[in-house]
């Protein structure tokens, strides 16, 4: 299992830039069109929450009535982990824990949000998305970051190793073993070509190139060659799924 980890992380971290310009674009749209930092963390939450297959809507709706009753303290990390009832320390495993013990909130959706902050601070997307001045552009030694993992994850795992059964805790604690840190994040990036080399949903899916969940990506690039070196990195991907051609790299 290291060796086709670390074949696939090799792949993630050599083609960073395709799904980098896709994210970029995605945070644009739900920070840029708002002034004030409270709004912005509202637009996020909203946002990830959603992603949800089956938001609880009585759930989320309280949690979404305690932020605004605190909207004065959300204008900053410290005010926001106060608001979650969190450890008040500015580290990415408080964030976590505190959006995972909110309602309507689980390990994925919180380890989204989490990720999804790490990105707007960590120095590599445009300055404009920053939002707090007191959250960590780094993941440091002692703080630990989650992968958001979900089916499409899930099911490349299941392609990995399909005599153990995989979720969000399996999937994480096997990374946890070779990668620390910002490598952990590195391996976000597998949701997006999962996604676009998926067809069909539940345990149910065929992995081959889909272009048209590529075109069902709102931000991706959608011109003829931006689409061909898309589909070339995919079928990339696809093969080092596959363990026989993994045992001859």
């Amino acid at each position: 299992m290291e060796d086709r980890l670390r074949i696939i992380f090799d792949f993630l971290q050599a083609n960073r830039s395709f799904n980098k310009e896709l994210q970029e674009q995605y945070y644009s749209s739900k920070i840029i069109p708002y002034n004030k930092i409270e709004d912005k963390i509202i637009s996020l939450l909203y946002d990830i929450a959603n992603t949800q297959s089956q938001p609880r809507i009585d759930y989320l709706a309280e949690f979404y009535k305690k932020v605004t009753k605190n909207i004065d303290k959300i204008n900053t990390l410290e005010g926001f982990l106060e608001v979650l009832g969190a450890n008040h320390e500015k580290k990415f495993i408080n964030l976590f824990i505190g959006m995972r013990n909110q309602q309507g909130w689980g390990d994925k959706t919180s380890a989204l949000f989490v990720k999804t902050i790490f990105h707007l601070h960590n120095g590599e997307y445009s300055k404009e998305l920053k939002i707090w001045n007191d959250a960590p552009s780094k993941i440091e030694n002692n703080d630990e970051f989650f992968l958001p993992v979900d089916r499409v994850i899930i099911s490349i795992f299941e392609q990995l190793d399909n005599k153990r059964v995989w979720d969000f805790k399996r999937v994480n604690n096997q990374l946890k073993k070779y990668y620390h840190g910002n490598d952990i994040e590195i391996w976000d990036d597998l949701w997006f070509w999962g996604f676009i080399t998926q067809i069909g949903t539940g345990n149910n899916r065929v992995f081959e190139w889909n272009e048209n969940k590529y075109w069902a990506l709102k931000e991706s690039d959608k011109d003829s060659q931006s689409i061909l070196d898309i589909k070339t990195k995919a079928e990339e991907f696809l093969y080092l799924l596959k363990i026989d051609n993994v045992k001859k790299i």
